[in-house]
Protein backbone atom coordinates (compact mmCIF):
# COMPACT_ATOMS: atom_id res chain seq x y z
CA UNK A 1 0.00 0.00 0.00
CA UNK A 2 1.31 3.20 -1.19
CA UNK A 3 2.71 5.74 1.59
CA UNK A 4 0.71 9.39 1.52
CA UNK A 5 3.41 12.19 1.27
CA UNK A 6 3.49 12.99 4.68
CA UNK A 7 4.07 10.07 5.95
CA UNK A 8 7.09 9.62 3.68
CA UNK A 9 7.88 13.46 4.60
CA UNK A 10 7.79 12.38 8.28
CA UNK A 11 10.10 9.20 7.55
CA UNK A 12 12.50 11.40 6.00
CA UNK A 13 12.52 14.20 8.63
CA UNK A 14 12.87 11.24 11.64
CA UNK A 15 15.54 9.74 9.63
CA UNK A 16 17.55 13.29 9.01
CA UNK A 17 17.19 14.00 13.17
CA UNK A 18 18.42 10.71 13.53
CA UNK A 19 21.40 10.97 11.61
CA UNK A 20 22.07 14.37 12.96
CA UNK A 21 22.20 12.72 16.70
CA UNK A 22 24.26 10.08 15.63
CA UNK A 23 26.95 12.78 14.13
CA UNK A 24 26.37 15.14 17.56
CA UNK A 25 27.47 11.85 19.74
CA UNK A 26 29.98 11.32 17.14
CA UNK A 27 31.89 15.17 17.24
CA UNK A 28 31.18 15.70 20.67
CA UNK A 29 32.87 11.67 21.83
CA UNK A 30 36.21 12.62 19.65
CA UNK A 31 36.30 16.24 20.44
CA UNK A 32 36.65 14.46 24.31
CA UNK A 33 38.61 11.50 23.44
CA UNK A 34 40.77 13.88 21.55
CA UNK A 35 41.06 15.93 24.94
CA UNK A 36 41.52 13.80 27.24
CA UNK A 37 44.00 11.89 25.44
CA UNK A 38 46.30 15.02 24.60
CA UNK A 39 46.39 15.95 28.79
CA UNK A 40 47.16 12.31 29.19
CA UNK A 41 50.31 12.59 26.35
CA UNK A 42 50.84 16.28 27.22
CA UNK A 43 50.20 17.27 30.73
CA UNK A 44 51.31 20.62 30.09
CA UNK A 45 48.34 21.12 27.32
CA UNK A 46 45.48 22.56 30.07
CA UNK A 47 44.43 25.58 27.52
CA UNK A 48 41.00 25.66 27.51
CA UNK A 49 39.36 25.16 24.04
CA UNK A 50 37.67 28.89 24.13
CA UNK A 51 41.11 30.08 24.48
CA UNK A 52 42.66 27.91 21.87
CA UNK A 53 40.00 28.86 19.30
CA UNK A 54 40.50 32.73 20.21
CA UNK A 55 44.76 32.08 19.57
CA UNK A 56 43.73 30.42 16.29
CA UNK A 57 41.54 33.27 15.26
CA UNK A 58 44.51 35.75 16.61
CA UNK A 59 46.96 33.83 14.40
CA UNK A 60 45.70 35.47 11.35
CA UNK A 61 45.85 39.08 12.49
CA UNK A 62 45.13 41.57 15.56
CA UNK A 63 41.32 42.06 15.78
CA UNK A 64 39.07 44.24 18.32
CA UNK A 65 37.37 42.21 21.17
CA UNK A 66 34.26 42.87 19.25
CA UNK A 67 35.39 41.56 16.10
CA UNK A 68 37.10 38.50 17.96
CA UNK A 69 33.35 37.75 19.63
CA UNK A 70 31.39 38.35 16.34
CA UNK A 71 33.72 35.82 14.83
CA UNK A 72 33.38 33.34 17.47
CA UNK A 73 29.82 33.86 17.87
CA UNK A 74 30.41 34.55 21.45
CA UNK A 75 28.95 37.66 24.12
CA UNK A 76 31.60 40.45 23.64
CA UNK A 77 31.56 40.35 27.61
CA UNK A 78 32.73 36.72 27.30
CA UNK A 79 35.15 37.50 24.92
CA UNK A 80 37.06 40.04 27.06
CA UNK A 81 37.49 37.40 30.23
CA UNK A 82 39.25 35.20 27.94
CA UNK A 83 41.28 37.57 26.84
CA UNK A 84 42.21 38.54 30.11
CA UNK A 85 43.06 35.13 31.05
CA UNK A 86 45.46 35.14 27.38
CA UNK A 87 46.87 38.57 28.64
CA UNK A 88 48.00 37.11 31.99
CA UNK A 89 49.25 34.02 30.96
CA UNK A 90 51.05 36.01 28.42
CA UNK A 91 49.65 34.91 24.92
CA UNK A 92 48.50 38.16 23.92
CA UNK A 93 48.70 41.80 24.45
CA UNK A 94 46.95 45.26 23.60
CA UNK A 95 47.83 46.98 20.78
CA UNK A 96 46.40 49.99 19.86
CA UNK A 97 44.40 49.95 17.28
CA UNK A 98 45.75 52.38 14.80
CA UNK A 99 42.37 53.32 12.57
CA UNK A 100 40.94 54.37 16.27
CA UNK A 101 43.27 55.27 18.77
CA UNK A 102 40.65 54.97 21.23
CA UNK A 103 39.97 51.14 20.91
CA UNK A 104 43.01 48.12 21.02
CA UNK A 105 43.43 45.50 19.00
CA UNK A 106 44.04 42.29 20.26
CA UNK A 107 47.20 39.92 18.86
CA UNK A 108 49.00 37.24 19.43
CA UNK A 109 52.76 37.77 21.29
CA UNK A 110 55.31 35.16 20.94
CA UNK A 111 54.82 33.10 23.50
CA UNK A 112 50.90 32.78 22.10
CA UNK A 113 52.65 31.93 18.91
CA UNK A 114 54.75 29.13 20.59
CA UNK A 115 51.61 28.26 22.71
CA UNK A 116 49.50 27.79 19.60
CA UNK A 117 52.01 25.88 17.87
CA UNK A 118 52.81 23.46 20.42
CA UNK A 119 48.75 22.79 20.79
CA UNK A 120 48.93 22.45 17.04
CA UNK A 121 51.79 19.94 16.65
CA UNK A 122 50.58 17.91 19.50
CA UNK A 123 47.42 17.22 17.93
CA UNK A 124 48.65 16.39 14.86
CA UNK A 125 50.75 13.91 16.10
CA UNK A 126 48.03 12.40 18.79
CA UNK A 127 45.37 11.85 15.10
CA UNK A 128 48.35 10.94 13.09
CA UNK A 129 48.74 8.10 16.16
CA UNK A 130 45.23 7.67 16.23
CA UNK A 131 44.79 7.71 12.26
CA UNK A 132 47.48 5.14 11.84
CA UNK A 133 45.82 2.69 14.51
CA UNK A 134 42.94 2.14 11.93
CA UNK A 135 42.48 -0.32 9.29
CA UNK A 136 43.23 1.20 5.81
CA UNK A 137 39.39 0.98 4.99
CA UNK A 138 38.68 3.02 8.11
CA UNK A 139 41.57 5.59 7.40
CA UNK A 140 40.30 6.10 3.94
CA UNK A 141 36.73 6.34 5.12
CA UNK A 142 37.47 9.35 7.58
CA UNK A 143 39.83 11.00 4.89
CA UNK A 144 37.12 10.75 2.74
CA UNK A 145 34.74 12.65 4.80
CA UNK A 146 36.97 15.43 5.25
CA UNK A 147 35.42 17.43 2.12
CA UNK A 148 31.65 16.67 3.16
CA UNK A 149 32.68 17.50 6.71
CA UNK A 150 34.27 20.75 5.77
CA UNK A 151 31.23 21.64 3.61
CA UNK A 152 28.74 20.93 6.91
CA UNK A 153 31.26 23.22 8.82
CA UNK A 154 30.43 26.19 6.20
CA UNK A 155 26.56 25.52 5.73
CA UNK A 156 26.59 25.79 9.99
CA UNK A 157 28.52 28.51 9.88
CA UNK A 158 26.02 30.12 7.54
CA UNK A 159 29.23 31.38 4.97
CA UNK A 160 30.89 30.11 1.95
CA UNK A 161 34.34 31.27 3.53
CA UNK A 162 37.15 28.35 3.21
CA UNK A 163 38.86 29.30 6.28
CA UNK A 164 36.01 27.66 8.35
Amino acid sequence: MPQSVSEFSSIEEAAGIERAQRLTDVITRLRRALRSSIRTDYPWESLPMAQVELLQTLAAAPLRVGELAARQRLAPNTVSGLVGKLLEAGFVDRQADPGDRRTARIALTAAGRRQLLDWRRAHERRLADALESLSTTDRDAVMGALPGLEQLARALAGTDDRTV
